[in-house]
């Protein structure tokens, strides 16, 4: 029986001709991922088993992103710990204020994951990367501190789902709308432990910056990762920002599928995952009667350029309705960069926005953005969890940032194509 994309990717890091779905290996890993928040943990856990060295300086990067700029005295300490461990044992990859973004945005932009890799992270969204054609997924911070060490961990080899992509999609509707469409479809626990395969001639018509919040959001399936192939879009966003070797893999033709997904592009619209789970997904046309106190425009899911210049495209010449509050998140400090270069944060404030340094921030309910006990945020974050954003009784509703800039000015959940 054949192997599918990420069995190869898996069986090459393991060193063995093959793997099959829940075998137990012990791979290779080309990158180890932490945070602010995580990392503290695994340099405890690296210290307390004794680990004298890493296994390369090289292939460690450490994120300040979660808390940072610093929002209390915890999180100074935290960032102070990683920064004491990443001088000691002198990283080469360190992002700090001034020089950071969210991490899941910012090491593809640096070139630091390329296809056919194998990335962990202490972050669950570590599956990002998958985008690019790697295998990526995130870990708990005792493995991290492991593999910091080692510089390989074990993984049960996981089954899959081929999610067939035809068509296009449509004005306004981007990768976000697709994922929260599937999740929709089949559920948060619908690919439990197994890879979301993303194949089929609708691919093509996705940009690279769709393929990173598909797979970003794989996780919120249950998925173990989310891996699109590697093909003339994903060769054009690595040129000039990898420079090392790097190997595609492709599925064989007689790879196992527990079962395919269907998904016609055309037919997707502007989606809004209402409060508490992703999968309890909605049109953005049914949400007329529910008025909302704030919008979320960034996070390691949609605070990529052509995110921002989408929701600047509806915000343009436009002002948020009274009491809504706007935040809008460059995913890096590039990012941050063409935004005013193009002007995009002369609209962003002239609509009343405000525009912050990168920083995951309100996404998991860290700081700037905290919700109020009955408050609503259509937020382009990844998770509605109940207080995920702030008060056990906030509501988040998650949505692309074209979906959210719309109804910032509306006042009231959105479609784009009604303001």
């Amino acid at each position: 029986m054949g192997m599918t994309m990420t069995q190869k990717i898996l069986a090459a890091h393991a060193g063995l001709d093959s793997v099959r779905a829940g075998q137990l290996i012990q791979a290779k890993l080309d990158l180890v991922l932490g945070n602010d928040i995580t990392t503290p943990v695994a340099v405890n856990e690296f210290e307390a088993a004794g680990f004298g060295q890493v296994f390369d300086k090289s292939k460690i990067a450490l994120v300040m992103d979660h808390f940072a700029p610093n929002k209390d005295i915890k999180a100074a300490a935290q960032c102070k710990q990683c920064r004491a461990f990443a001088r000691r044992f002198d990283i080469d990859h360190y992002f700090d204020v001034g020089e950071m973004g969210i991490e899941h945005a910012l090491l593809p932009e640096k070139g630091l994951v390329a296809p056919g890799e194998a990335v962990i992270g202490a972050d669950s969204h570590t599956c990002t990367y998958g985008a690019l054609g790697a295998f990526s997924t995130g870990v708990g911070s005792t493995d991290m501190g492991a593999a910091m060490a080692a510089g390989q961990t074990w993984f049960k080899v996981p089954s899959a789902i081929k999610v067939n992509l035809t068509g296009k999609l449509r004005p306004f509707v981007s990768g976000k709308d697709v994922i929260l469409t599937l999740i929709g479809m089949i559920g948060v626990d619908g690919a439990r432990y197994q890879s979301l395969e993303f194949t089929g001639p609708g691919v093509d018509g996705l940009t690279i910056y769709d393929r990173l919040t598909i797979s970003n959001m794989a996780i919120e399936a249950g998925a173990k990762n989310g891996i699109f192939p590697v093909d003339e879009v994903t060769k054009a966003y690595v040129e000039g920002r990898v420079n090392r070797p790097w190997t595609a893999y492709e599925a064989d033709g007689d790879a196992e599928y527990e079962r395919t997904v269907d998904i016609d592009l055309s037919q997707v619209d502007c989606t809004v995952a209402y409060p508490h789970l992703p999968e309890n997904a909605h049109s953005a046309r049914e949400g007329k009667d529910i008025r909302i106190d704030q919008i979320v425009i960034g996070s390691c899911t949609n605070g990529q350029l052509p995110d921002l210049e989408a929701a600047a495209a509806i915000l343009n010449g436009k002002h948020l309705a009274k009491d809504v509050r706007g935040i809008v998140i460059p995913a890096t400090m590039n990012v941050y960069r063409e935004c005013m270069k193009r002007g995009l944060t002369d609209i962003f404030l002239d609509a009343g926005c405000i525009v912050s340094t990168p920083t995951c921030g309100p996404c998991l309910g860290g700081y700037m953005g905290i919700l109020a006990a009955g408050e609503r945020c259509v937020s382009t974050t990844n998770r509605n969890f109940v207080g995920r954003m702030g008060h056990v009784d906030s509501e988040v509703y998650l949505a692309s940032p074209a979906v959210a800039a719309a109804s910032g000015v509306a006042g009231h959940i959105c479609h784009p194509e009604e303001v």
